[in-house]
């Protein structure tokens, strides 16, 4: 509310005092009040749920924590057909009938009037690790909910939920599945769906705290970025919320809003003038659960058609495609000059092959111990890095070896015309081996100085610079290639986005396209640079199961990506034309700076 305060001062102008009338704008804030919603009031007729009380103590996520949660049951549940669900955090403050929230009120009359499905709500407070005598306990509250991991996700999912669903038939289908929160309880409910859409993907925000306590500044940036997951959010906020040492919450809301639109994500927002409080959440939450869970018998569709990244990047419907499963651990894709991929299955010692047409998958050599990075060569021969036999095998079209380099640690390599530059993680430096020659070292230094693990390793589309990426850093290395063997200027130079629970970003192998791209196989997805080193896009991961270790461009035309994930071997068609060392060199445009 703003008002106008008149006040009266006197001054001294020319030497004659004067009456000097001040206008003053003063914000003042009255105390916030809204009218008590019509579906936040016990209705005639309309069936009443119950709410049942529950403690849980046993989880290994959270390892010592306890806490409380509510399940509200809706009077028309019936246990032969699974429920709808929607779990709010700090659950204790939205049982109560007569309070602010009045969720079982709420439900009742939406699920009467047939404007929410069958819906049982989960109301879970935070974990507390009891203290004991004498001492204090420990909240665990900012460290569950602000996170921006997948961590609260782990614990709901797969420790409270299924003892839940012990007791209520709660559908599996996570277009029917809901979350939501107030302030850090709101950030944790959009993190549970942002990490796991295949759970959740309708949430309700109300405060949220997409500011710099434990990251969540961040998501903002990770919306623009990130392929569109299919989510419904509805976000709420007033002027006069927080602004403190972490940030203001009304901007950081705003710009939480402004992503989500910019990514094409179905989203609502609701503004008002309050504080950081529930008192405008809870008046409009019936309108929020009316518009969330509309046309809840329709899937939560996402399109790429109009997103400014990934438009000219990707292609509307398609999706990853698995090519080969069943192996015990996948890595170091390489394509051939023909198209086709090989792959390599490390425990099982084996070699296997990938046709050009992304069809079948059959093995091409067995017994081939210690292979950790594959790479060919314009005549078809492929070259092995076998890092934990310290030597480097050639391996021609009939599957001939030849071993070509021995006494080295090999991790990753790429194959020039004039030989073949190796990256160390245990020395740790950069090889160079000239065809014929013996290997020399061509970089390494301090940390700080150098890669703390070089790992993965390409050569950009004009062959002049050499990138290599720091397995446990967070950063790409790129290095100018002056003559055969020498290379200068060391930089870190491609920014990688990494969890922010994880102490690195996991970033493995990588691979070129011909505009200059580079494609990073990392923890978050396949990130793809610009020539400057940011990131635009970062491609989801196939599957949330075993680790992205390595990516390549292959087919006839060099635009179909594969990726090795786990025991898998995945491809997907893309509008992104590849680029392998053994093709003729490409400069590519001048990039915007």
């Amino acid at each position: 509310m703003r008002k106008t305060i008149v006040a009266l001062r006197l001054t001294r102008l020319w030497g004659t005092l004067t009456l000097v009338l001040v206008t003053v704008a003063v914000t003042l804030h009255a105390e916030e009040s809204y009218p008590l919603h019509a579906d936040s009031q016990t209705q005639s007729g309309v069936p009443e749920g119950r709410v049942e009380s529950y403690h849980f103590a046993n989880s290994s996520v959270f390892p010592g924590t306890e806490r409380d949660y509510f399940v509200y049951v809706p009077a028309q549940y019936d246990a032969a057909k699974p429920a709808a669900l929607m779990v709010f955090q700090d659950g204790g403050g939205y049982l109560n009938r007569k309070g602010n929230w009045r969720v079982p009120v709420v439900f009742d009359n939406l699920i009467h009037k047939g404007e929410m499905p069958v819906t049982i709500a989960v109301m879970v407070n935070p974990g507390v690790v009891p203290g004991g005598d004498d001492a204090q306990s420990r909240f665990n509250r900012s460290y569950e909910y602000d996170s921006v991991s997948d961590r609260y996700a782990t614990f709901l999912i797969d420790e409270l939920l299924p003892v839940v669903k012990q007791k209520y038939n709660i559908t599996d289908d996570p277009n029917l599945r809901g979350i939501g929160g107030s302030s850090s309880g709101a950030i944790a409910a959009f993190g549970v769906a942002w990490h796991r859409p295949d759970q959740f993907r309708r949430v309700f925000s109300t405060v949220g705290t997409y500011v710099g306590l434990r990251g969540g500044n961040e998501y903002p940036t990770l919306v623009r970025k990130t392929e569109p997951k299919p989510l419904r959010v509805f976000l709420q906020d007033g002027r006069n919320d927080l602004d403190i040492y972490a940030g203001s919450w009304w901007n950081a809301n705003q710009t939480m809003l402004s992503a989500l639109q910019w990514a094409g994500y179905q989203v609502k927002n609701e503004w008002g003038d309050g504080g950081h409080n529930g008192k405008h959440g809870a008046a409009i939450m019936p309108d929020a659960m009316r518009w969330l869970w509309q046309d809840a018998d329709k899937p939560i569709e996402v399109t790429i058609d109009e997103h400014p990244e990934l438009k000219d990047r990707l292609i509307p419907g398609e999706t990853w495609e698995m090519v080969s499963d069943g192996h015990r651990y996948t890595e170091g894709p390489a394509v051939a000059p023909d198209g086709s991929v090989f792959f390599i299955d490390g425990p099982a010692a084996e070699i296997w092959k990938v046709n050009a047409d992304g069809k079948g998958a059959s093995k091409f050599i067995e017994g081939i111990s210690g292979v950790s990075g594959l790479m060919f060569d314009a005549k078809g021969n492929l070259y092995a890095a076998r890092n934990k036999e310290r030597k480097i095998s050639r391996i021609t079209p009939d599957g001939t070896q030849t071993v070509i380099a021995t006494d080295v640690g090999c991790n990753d390599l790429v194959v020039l015309e004039d030989g073949i530059y190796f990256t160390d993680p245990l020395k740790p430096a950069v090889w160079y081996l000239p065809h014929g020659g013996e290997p020399i070292v061509v970089a390494s230094g301090d940390a700080g100085s150098f890669p703390g693990k070089p790992n993965g390793i390409a050569v950009t589309p004009d062959k002049r610079f050499l990138v290599v990426v720091d397995a446990t850093g967070r950063y790409v290395w790129s290095y100018r290639i002056e003559q055969p063997g020498k290379l200068s200027f060391g930089q870190p130079y491609y920014y990688v986005h990494q969890p922010q629970d994880e102490l690195n970003t996991g970033a493995d192998g990588v691979t070129m396209a011909k505009d200059g791209s580079l494609l990073v196989a990392s923890s978050l997805g396949v990130q793809v640079f610009d020539q400057p080193g940011r990131v635009h896009v970062i491609i989801d991961r196939p599957s949330a199961q075993g680790r992205l270790s390595n990516c390549v461009f292959a087919g006839s035309d060099g635009k179909t990506l594969y990726v090795t994930c786990g025991s898998r071997v995945y491809r997907r068609n893309t509008r992104i034309e590849g680029f392998a060392p053994w093709q003729e060199s490409v400069i590519p445009a001048k990039p915007r700076l």
